[in-house]
């Protein structure tokens, strides 16, 4: 069987890394952290617009690299897509090479974490409340306009496993 990609999107401070590593444990296989929190500790910034293809395409070049050695699933925290749409929120605009990137959605299953989470500034990366109820509109409407059908997940983490548990064996029935 091979391995299937799954998207886990939403906006800041609403939980996919805590998601992301449940799962991965849980399913014994790997998950693909974002590489934003990388570069933003390396840089000790914020990325720049040009910044952005580069930071995607990172995002997508370790998410080939661990899919080689996932066991059923490989879960990935943040996609270009998500990377494109804060092109957006900050800069208005999305630079073409970006937007070829993000085009590329082609996750088994795509998971939103809600925004139902206690906020949590940590530094350089996170905004505000605000821009993250702003974020999770934007990519609700984003994956609407596109197509793409998605699971929301809403709660505390156990009650979230809990939706990724139902969504993956409609994926994958036994």
């Amino acid at each position: 069987m091979s391995v299937r990609r799954i998207a886990v999107l939403g906006a800041e401070s609403s939980g996919k890394s805590t998601l992301c590593g449940a799962l991965a444990r849980r399913y014994d296989t790997l998950w693909v952290p974002e590489y934003l929190r990388e570069f933003v500790d390396t840089h000790d910034r914020v990325p720049f617009e040009e910044d952005q293809y580069g930071i995607a395409r990172t995002q997508r070049a370790r998410e080939d690299a661990a899919a080689a050695a996932a066991n059923a699933f490989l879960f990935c925290d943040t996609t270009p897509l998500m990377t494109a749409l804060y092109s957006r929120v900050y800069w208005g605009r999305v630079n073409a090479e970006l937007a070829l990137l993000a085009a590329t959605h082609d996750y088994a299953l795509t998971l939103v974490t809600a925004p139902d989470t206690p906020w949590v500034a940590d530094g350089l990366m996170r905004e505000s409340e605000a821009v993250r109820q702003q974020v999770f509109a934007m990519l609700v409407a984003e994956l609407d306009a596109r197509g793409i059908r998605f699971v929301l997940l809403e709660g505390d983490l156990p009650h979230r496993l809990r939706q990724v548990e139902a969504a993956l064996k409609v994926l994958v029935p036994l």
